[in-house]
């Protein structure tokens, strides 16, 4: 029962914290309202067309979803809507997913650890930084994989294995690299004398990455080389992996040359006090973290966004098996006292991380208070029709996208017939807020109509189109 009470608490915290960004205007047009968008076109039984990513980056309306990043995963969020047709839905759903990971870490700590470990353990990785900042920053399809993964890894230890096939199958379908997840989790499972299914599941994410950046993507209209960051590699997978086994020196300062990237691995193996390190499940984690470190996106590796959520799960329970293998050199009767020790550890390593990260706000009233200009910008926003196709500024799109198509208000030109404009602290991605007036003009000697303008919002229509 305290296991359910500790998860359930969770997804209320995790769920208020996003709540609250989404009213208070901080969600943001990329990515709530890509995934938004793909999710209303599942629950509309039709395709999941993101036209917010597809016109920014020159595809038009009719772009989908699984072109950018193979999800289609998102199409079991589709039911949620017939309950509240909102990206707030979304919000929710993704505080239950990650809440959803606690039972079956639970399981697997409690197993090998006792019963007082387990919660310990399950309480650490609810606070922890990967998750706060996970829940922070919009929705994403990461949501999937705690829950996922450590259903693969609890119920392929307690020998279960249809259900951990089927859940190493589901992370397939969260993302078009999760292969590399399951490569490594077959290497981990070999390592563990599980020859057979360490070579399936391998084969598994092998086969996968093949197929879905080969055959589906391009299927669907995307290219091989979207979401392409390393140039300096070369320009095709096979080249960067040869560069790399080529040259293991600069391979090497590729990972741990970098200040902020030393941080994220610290950061990562001390959720568990570096444990995780005596586990060969750590393998199933090391390919996602080093596909983030040889990028040349700075954003990849930091600590800032969703992308350490994809292995939290993998490196709490890797911490638990490690900590297992180490307690056979202790003494009997010091081997409780030894798990409780580490454990406790965990756990005030995961408080100390709360001041430090998002989940740090809900303990501070400014963080509910509404934004300033909140009254201007609902009324801006009411102004526009339903059912148009609108340019908005990334952090009002979330509150527009349930019932117009929107797409984000940049310095190219959509000719949408309406525009909303921020020409105060919204004016993102504009150069300045002078650059921004400058493409109100522009488009009133286009033939746009201002039809309300205050406190820096402007919303412009162009009659007849």
């Amino acid at each position: 029962m305290g296991v359910w009470s500790l998860a359930w608490v969770s997804a209320v915290t995790y769920a208020v914290l996003g709540l609250v960004r989404f009213g208070t205007f901080r969600a943001t047009i990329f990515d709530l309202v890509i995934v938004d968008q793909a999710v209303r076109g599942y629950a509309n039984l039709g395709p999941p067309y993101a036209p917010s990513v597809g016109v920014q980056k020159g595809y038009g309306l009719d772009f989908l979803q699984l072109a950018d990043h193979f999800s289609p995963i998102y199409a079991l969020l589709a039911p949620f809507y017939a309950i509240h047709d909102s990206p707030r839905t979304l919000i929710i759903c993704q505080a239950a997913l990650f809440a959803a990971a606690i039972p079956f870490l639970w399981l697997y700590a409690r197993r090998r650890l006792g019963v007082l470990a387990a919660y310990l353990v399950s309480g650490a990785y609810a606070v922890s930084f990967p998750v706060a900042q996970a829940v922070n920053f919009d929705v994403h399809e990461v949501m999937f994989v705690p829950v996922l993964s450590a259903i693969m890894i609890e119920r392929f230890d307690r020998g279960r294995r249809l259900p951990a096939y089927l859940a190493a199958f589901g992370l397939l379908l969260v993302k078009e690299d999760m292969g590399l997840m399951l490569i490594g989790f077959g290497a981990a499972l070999a390592l563990s004398r599980r020859r057979l299914d360490g070579a399936i599941v391998a084969a598994m994410g092998l086969g996968a990455l093949a197929l879905i950046r080969g055959v589906l993507i391009p299927l669907v209209g995307g290219s091989n080389d979207n979401h392409w960051r390393y140039t300096h590699l070369g320009d095709s997978l096979p080249a960067a992996l040869g560069k790399l086994a080529g040259d293991p020196l600069n391979t090497l300062h590729l990972v741990f040359g970098d200040a902020g990237k030393i941080d994220t691995l610290v950061l990562l193996c001390w959720l568990t006090l570096f444990l995780c390190l005596f586990s060969p499940l750590t393998l199933a984690a090391a390919p996602m973290v080093l596909e983030r470190l040889v990028s040349e996106n700075s954003l990849w590796w930091s600590t800032d966004y969703h992308y350490n959520a994809f292995v939290v799960a993998i490196l709490f329970c890797a911490g638990v098996d490690g900590a297992t293998r180490l307690l056979k050199r202790v003494d009997a009767k010091h081997k409780q006292t030894a798990v409780i020790a580490w454990a406790v550890a965990v756990a005030v390593v995961g408080l100390t991380q709360v001041p430090r990260f998002a989940l740090d706000q809900l303990a501070n009233p400014d963080f509910y208070q509404p934004h300033d200009r909140a009254a201007a910008a609902y009324q801006a926003m009411a102004v526009i029709p339903d059912g148009v196709v609108v340019e908005a500024p990334n952090h009002m799109g979330p509150m527009l996208t349930h019932r117009t198509t929107v797409l984000v208000w940049e310095p190219t030109r959509r000719d949408a017939p309406w525009v909303l404009a921020d020409l105060g602290q919204w004016a993102w991605p504009w150069g300045s807020v002078d650059d921004a007036k400058k493409s109100v003009e522009e488009r009133r000697a286009a033939g746009y109509m201002v039809v309300f303008e205050r406190d820096g919002f402007v919303v412009l229509h162009k009659p007849g189109s």
